[in-house]
């Protein structure tokens, strides 16, 4: 089976199902509405040009017109590439070339960022034909609005299972976004193991709060669409109102940060009836154990899970684990996975005892866009390295120690250390800089700066900022604590020890 024949199978056994849009206004729309508005959308785009395998960029938050976007491209056969909605001109620029994407949808504004004035530079060095905008389209765009009107019955090309459908960006060891490249098969493999980690009751109610353009809002974007679930999306969080939302819509699952279930158990401390949750799913940044014990103490079963762009949920805990394993492990491998802890030389490692993690399952992606990345992350007979450090229990539970790879978690997005280094490296008075993760306690991590300044140049930190913005960088890999040091600590072949950095800088106060 392909994603085509899954949404409209789905559409049609789910097609009352509820999806409740918080935005402005709050929308109600339902799954099978959804489907007949991407069947329409599907036409335009075909209209357009689109042809089966052509990449289809969507950069919108969480919105009705998301959801139709993102189906529209996969009935009509085309890649997937989802952008995180607050990504500037530089993340974007980049995906925009690496994919080769043709079409770009877009808002006209979201907050305040006006999506509409980035376009002539987007559109310089890429593949571009058609930018399409949802709201007020400027000259030389294709209105969204125009998309949406009812067109002859549209057939679906029929894509191979082992076609690419999804191609999704994600910050890794290096300066530039990995693009990662996912086929029919294994997003709906991962999408079928869902149930048997979180909510799989008659009655559930999901709450969906992750941005769409990360892969974990793909998946709950996804959940509702082929699996059913009656759904509560939240365009940007607000804890008060996410409170407010589980109340009014009796949500009985959601997943997020460990930000995002602090904050709905500060509002349940606080007075806001939220009994009807009975699981949490933490992630994307580490998972203090005293949260998930107080999580258990409201009533609510918080579990962690750990995976990535690559293969989405490598491990997870579940509800009716014991409380010491959902606080002190990312539970078991997921339906289907397989996990290894190998030594330095590539040789099994026994229970308890730390190593590498190596991992494969049906939802293991098959390679990235730049094939020149496989190279030592895809090994033979189909596992994959994720590079980062943890080991097996007796019973089989996973727990992450180490990330091998040099990156920050900041509230769940990924944030590669050398691209911030590369930025503070061009800003003016600056001779060398280190990126390093500085524990937070809202966000899991932020971006920590330290910087060697040449002489008798001066920096702060509004400086540092004012110089992200300048360079079109995401508001979240702006760093957040400035350190201004003489020099920084290398190894004997003139690598940053960072663990050094971390150890001094780490509890330091932003400023």
């Amino acid at each position: 089976m392909n994603l085509e024949s899954a949404l409209r199978d789905a559409a049609a056994r789910f097609a009352d199902t509820p999806v409740h849009y918080d935005g402005t206004p709050p929308t109600t729309v339902t799954v099978g509405e959804i489907h007949r508005a991407a069947k329409a959308v599907a036409a335009g785009l075909r209209e357009l040009g689109v042809r089966p395998g052509d990449p289809v960029a969507v950069q919108l938050p969480n919105r009705v017109e998301t959801a139709i976007a993102y189906q529209a491209v996969l009935l009509a056969g085309a890649v997937l590439v989802p952008v995180v909605h607050i990504y500037g001109t530089r993340e974007v620029g980049f995906i925009l070339r690496e994919s080769g994407a043709r079409v770009l949808v877009v808002p006209d504004r979201w907050g305040s960022a006006d999506y509409r004035d980035r376009l002539p530079a987007l559109r310089q060095d890429s593949a571009l034909e058609q930018v399409i905008v949802i709201g007020d389209a400027p000259a030389g765009t294709v209105a969204w609005a125009g998309l949406t009107d009812e067109r002859p019955e549209f057939v679906s090309p029929g894509r191979a299972p082992d076609d690419v459908c999804l191609l999704a960006y994600t910050s890794g060891t290096t300066a530039a976004p990995k693009g990662v490249q996912h086929t029919h098969r294994t997003l709906l493999a991962e999408v079928a193991s869902q149930p048997e980690m979180l909510g799989g009751k008659p009655d559930d109610v999901q709450l969906a709060a992750f941005p769409a353009g990360h892969v974990a809002g793909l998946l709950g974007l996804l959940r509702f669409l082929l699996l059913g679930t009656p759904t509560v999306v939240m365009d940007g969080w607000n804890a008060e109102r996410a409170a407010r939302l589980v109340a009014e819509h009796r949500v009985t699952f959601t997943s997020g940060s460990p930000f995002h279930l602090a904050a709905l158990l500060d509002e349940a401390e606080a007075g806001t009836p939220v009994g009807s949750v009975r699981e949490f799913l933490v992630g994307a940044a580490t998972v203090p154990a005293e949260l998930v014990a107080r999580a258990d103490r409201a009533g609510i079963a918080a579990f962690r899970c750990y995976g990535s762009t690559e293969q989405p949920t490598i491990s997870s805990g579940r509800s009716d684990d014991p409380l010491p394993k959902r606080q002190f492990t990312d539970g078991r491998p997921t339906p289907g996975t397989e996990i290894r802890i190998v030594g330095p030389e590539g040789t099994e490692l026994p229970a308890g005892q730390d190593g590498e993690i190596l991992c494969r399952g049906p939802e293991t992606f098959i390679g990235y866009r730049d094939p020149a990345l496989d190279d030592g992350v895809l090994l033979p007979e189909g596992w994959l390295r994720t590079g980062d450090i943890g080991n097996l229990d007796e019973d089989g539970f996973l727990t992450i120690t180490d990330r091998a790879k040099d990156v920050i978690i900041r509230g769940g997005e990924t944030i590669s250390s050398r691209e911030v280094e590369d930025i503070l490296l061009a800003c003016p008075g600056v001779a060398d800089a280190a990126a390093i993760a500085v524990p937070d306690p809202r966000y899991g991590e932020r971006v920590g700066a330290v910087v060697v300044l040449t002489p008798g140049a001066e920096l702060d930190l509004n400086r540092v900022r004012a110089h992200f913005q300048a360079a079109g960088a995401a508001r979240q890999k702006t760093p957040e604590q400035l350190e201004i040091v003489p020099d920084l600590p290398r190894n004997a072949v003139g690598k940053v020890r960072k663990t050094d950095l971390r150890a001094r800088f780490g509890a330091a106060t932003p400023g």
